[in-house]
């Protein structure tokens, strides 16, 4: 029997953060107010009827650190960057304001993943990592869907030549041309492609841009900022 796999990615609308975390910030990290942090994630929870202590968080560092969690918390997970459960009602939350959210999931063998996937923890391998947990619990790839959430395009992307290059020895497919015809990266472009060599076939990507999307955070266009929150869970 499958279970329904549920993937929610939040806005900068509808909480209680003042300027410049304005209005829906989810990041515990970024310097807003701590009460007004805790309320938004309880109005979330909320909002997707999980209740108080039906997400998880994650403390994020950039790793390649994947933590197996079946049961409900209400400490974030420390120094790591994705999270796998075989739990259902259960929620994994990722936060980010350019980064790539990574939420996978198996209906038919009920495991659901997130992780949160930047330039550093990409090239770290996290999202290979991430599959790898999922198939230890009993995923199976090719069972496995994935939604690549809203993101910093490669087309606002610019860095550095040498960085580009380093990065595309290590992330395939990443390496692009910005809008202003500088060396870029699409980092969802060669995780999607990370995710094909590994057998996944069902890979949507959001296509929101979280530079040019006012209705999203973005620490590249306003640092500092809020983060949004991108979930996934069983029901």
């Amino acid at each position: 029997m499958t279970v329904r796999i549920r993937r929610v990615t939040t806005t900068r609308a509808g909480g209680v953060s003042a300027p410049p975390f304005d209005t829906f910030n989810l990041g515990d990290h970024v310097g807003d107010d701590p009460g007004a942090v805790a309320a938004n994630r309880k109005r979330l929870a909320a909002a997707v009827g999980l209740g108080d202590d039906g997400v998880v968080w994650m403390n994020q560092v950039h790793s390649d650190r994947v933590v197996v969690v079946d049961e409900h918390r209400t400490e974030p997970v420390d120094k790591t960057d994705a999270l796998v459960t075989t739990r259902a009602r259960l929620a994994l939350a990722v936060v980010s304001a350019d980064c790539v959210p990574v939420l996978l999931g198996d209906a038919r063998a009920g495991v659901v993943a997130g992780a949160h996937a930047g330039r550093v923890g990409a090239q770290n391998g996290i999202v290979t990592r991430t599959v790898e947990a999922m198939l230890d619990v009993g995923a199976h790839v090719e069972d496995i869907s994935v939604l690549l959430g809203p993101s910093i395009s490669g087309r606002n992307y610019e860095v550095p030549e040498a960085m580009a290059a380093e990065v595309e020895m290590t992330l395939p497919g990443s390496r692009t041309t910005t809008a202003r015809n500088t060396p870029g990266l699409d980092l969802r472009a060669g995780i999607a492609r990370q995710l094909t060599d590994l057998g996944v076939k069902a890979i949507d990507i959001d296509p929101r841009c979280t530079v040019e999307d006012r209705n999203l955070f973005s620490h590249r266009r306003d640092a500092p900022t809020g983060r949004l929150a991108s979930l996934v869970w069983m029901e």
